[in-house]
C-alpha cells in the first residue's frame, strides 16, 4: 500500500549509524495519501505521494 500509483515511489532502506559508528537497518516512508481522483468520468480512490499531488498530476473529485 505504501507505494505510490503514480511515480512508484514507495519505501527506501539505510541504516542507523550512531556515534560509535554500530549500524542498525533503518526504514524511510514515502508521504503517500490516499485521495479521490478522476479517472475519466467516474471518481476512484488511489494512493498518491505528496510530491505528485503537490504538482497536479491528478485531478481531485
Amino acid at each position: 500500500m505504501a507505494k505510490c500509483d503514480i511515480c512508484g515511489k514507495g519505501a527506501h532502506f539505510g541504516c542507523n549509524v550512531s556515534h560509535s559508528h554500530r549500524r542498525s537497518n533503518k526504514m524511510w516512508k514515502s508521504n503517500i495519501r490516499t485521495v479521490r481522483v478522476k479517472i475519466g468520468e467516474s471518481a476512484q480512490k488511489v494512493h498518491i505521494c505528496t510530491s505528485c499531488l503537490k504538482s497536479g498530476y491528478v485531478e481531485r473529485a
